[in-house]
């Protein structure tokens, strides 16, 4: 039975796909911020999902949820980092985490690549494994002198950015792991789709939100994409991601400067 950890789970894409992994059988580490949310939809799902609470705002809190989740299983079949900050057009307020970086770097990148790093053993354990990176088709380019974004700061620019150092990181891992042991791949899964992140930030919906789950489930479980890996989807289409993603000293830098913020072990 495939073991599958999903963060951000208790809303919008996270809860709806925890539904889609449920049904197909899937064994259930859901991860969520708020623990009546968490606690709730576990008990509605079926087969007894365990519910995993932690803050991805705090370092801290992404180390001793990685070792829960070795506490409880042995291993970890595919890991689908989704939660995340949106960061709307008229979000122009900087905001820190708590260990003082910029918050949505911090969130949507730094802490999944501390998880991704501490859960990789578990992962490489149960080869062939799979790492699913929900990412966005909005991507700006990192600026390594100021990845904190102390100057010119805006919310867009801020959640841009965090989803491509999400699409860097998950090329220059991919490109360090055999594909028959871990498979490493980023999507867009959808655009705009009706979730409460997105109201907040724009007002307006696009795509539905089965599109965006029918998208991310298949990189997920589709035997046909075993062994692929290092791409980024456009929904269910592969796509080119930012230029800064395929320029191997970018990813090279931002790896270095991600291991030195988080203190997360260099694996491979």
């Amino acid at each position: 039975m495939t073991t599958i950890l999903l963060t951000g789970a208790t809303d919008g894409l996270g809860r709806a796909l925890a539904e889609r992994l449920a049904a197909a059988g899937a064994t259930l580490l859901l991860h969520g911020r708020d623990p009546a949310r968490l606690a709730a939809v576990a008990a509605e799902l079926p087969g007894r999902p365990v519910p995993l609470r932690a803050d991805l705002s705090s370092l801290a809190a992404v180390r001793a949820l990685a070792a829960e989740v070795r506490s409880t299983t042995d291993r970890l079949d595919v890991l689908v980092n989704n939660a995340g900050l949106g960061g709307g057009p008229d979000d122009a307020r900087r905001e820190v985490s708590a260990d003082g970086y910029e918050l949505r770097f911090a969130v949507n990148h730094l802490a999944h690549f501390l998880l991704t790093q501490e859960l990789l053993p578990l992962l490489r354990a149960a080869a062939p494994a799979r790492v699913v990176h929900v990412a966005s088709l909005g991507q700006t380019p990192l600026d390594f002198a100021d990845l904190m974004l102390e100057r010119g700061y805006t919310g867009r620019r801020a959640y841009n950015q965090s989803k491509l150092a999400q699409i860097i990181a998950g090329f220059e891992l991919a490109g360090r792991l055999p594909a028959a042991e871990v498979t490493v791949n980023s999507l867009h899964p959808a655009t705009l789709m009706p979730t409460k992140l997105v109201a907040e930030g724009y007002g307006r919906t696009e795509d539905e939100l089965g599109t965006g789950v029918a998208a991310t489930a298949r990189l997920v479980l589709d035997p046909a994409l075993a062994g692929v890996t290092g791409r980024f989807f456009d929904r269910q289409r592969e796509a080119r991601a930012n230029a800064q993603a395929y320029d191997p000293a970018a990813r090279a830098e931002l790896w270095r400067r991600s291991l030195e913020l988080t203190g997360a072990p260099d694996r491979p």
